[in-house]
């Protein structure tokens, strides 16, 4: 006859602590309720819940829900514009768990006013639906590249802004954001400002190097007023993506093509000769020239996603032709180095 089966270490453990009264029946109901089978029927009843409510409304109400574009996010509210006027907005939770994707600056998305009005003065509603991406720009949460951060969507160019000095350029800086513009589908340009602070044809054959792979280059001074028409002519009409380093001057470029916008403009710390952050989170400003810029807060490190070592040299034809300058030729040892 045989005995009883054998008890798990796993029961015996359990067993012995509920004989010493070291017994936590709360901690092993959580340890429970969380297990992966839990997680996939709670994903599965969000999406039943997602389901059900789009039924209730039915997707012909959905398309006939106003379409505004997200014009910053905070932490729980979204500022939404719709024919020049500013929504407060939240997302349904039912969405926010479904979509995929956390909601960023750029996005166009359909919402339900709620007929209240915010303390600030802004009309409430809440966002029901996100509409696809035409591009997006995402940079890694590390520079080894684990985890994705989106923070643009539906941008057509991206303004990448370096300055000659103070802060002094980084060039490894701007082949990073190179990378990450093309693999969003984003046109990139390349500005180098404070021109006034330059030697004479300063750093004139790297942007020349740069338009033989068929860049867009621009070498501005808001001081002078240097190439800040041509600029205006690249940004009119055209949503933007500002980028680069906290104090290359960004908002005053901007501030040179409208004054009016009235963006923050800091200053460079005399003692790290690095800019301090003005602009903290992504925002989009409407250009009366037609267009819009969305400025992004200055960036230290760019890690890169969806980018690998197989597809790098894609971003890097000068390499694959054997054309590249040592410069470029250490951007890219450096980039394929952090990629895993």
């Amino acid at each position: 006859m045989k005995g009883k089966p054998k008890k798990s270490s796993r029961q015996k453990d359990l067993t012995e602590k509920y004989l010493s009264g070291d017994f936590d029946e709360d901690r092993v109901e959580q340890q429970q309720r969380f297990s992966d089978r839990s997680k996939h029927h709670q994903r599965d009843k969000t999406a039943r819940t997602a389901a059900m409510r789009a039924g209730e409304e039915s997707g012909a109400d959905i398309q006939t829900l106003p379409i505004g574009e997200v014009v910053t996010v905070f932490s729980l509210f979204i500022e939404v514009e719709h024919e020049r006027t500013r929504y407060l907005c939240v997302m349904r939770k039912t969405l926010t768990k479904v979509a995929g994707t956390q909601i960023v600056v750029g996005d166009r998305v359909r919402f339900r006013s709620g007929g209240t009005v915010h303390e600030s003065g802004m009309p409430e509603a809440a966002i029901e639906h996100i509409l696809p991406r035409d591009t997006l720009l995402t940079r890694a949460d590390s520079f080894r590249g684990t985890g994705q951060h989106p923070i643009v969507a539906n941008a057509q160019q991206m303004l990448i802004v370096a300055s000659i000095r103070s802060p002094a350029v980084k060039w490894g800086l701007i082949d990073r954001m190179l990378v990450a513009a093309q693999a969003g589908k984003l046109v990139p340009i390349i500005c180098l400002n404070k021109l006034d602070l330059a030697e004479p044809d300063e750093a004139e054959d790297v942007l020349a190097h740069y338009r033989t792979l068929g860049y867009t280059t621009l070498r501005t001074s808001v001081l002078n007023n240097t190439d800040i028409g041509q600029l205006r002519d690249i940004l009119q009409g055209k949503t933007t993506v500002l980028a680069g380093h906290s104090g290359v001057g960004k908002s005053s470029l901007i501030g040179a093509v409208q004054p009016s916008l009235d963006l923050r403009i800091g200053e460079v710390s005399q003692y790290t000769d690095k800019g301090r952050h003005t602009t903290t989170s992504a925002r989009r400003y409407t250009l009366d020239i037609g267009g819009a810029v969305i400025d992004t807060p200055g960036v230290k490190l760019f890690g890169l996603w969806g980018v690998t070592r197989d597809n790098l040299i894609d971003y890097f034809p000068d390499i694959a032709a054997d054309t590249a300058p040592p410069w470029r030729r250490e951007s890219y040892a450096r980039i394929i180095s952090s990629l895993t």
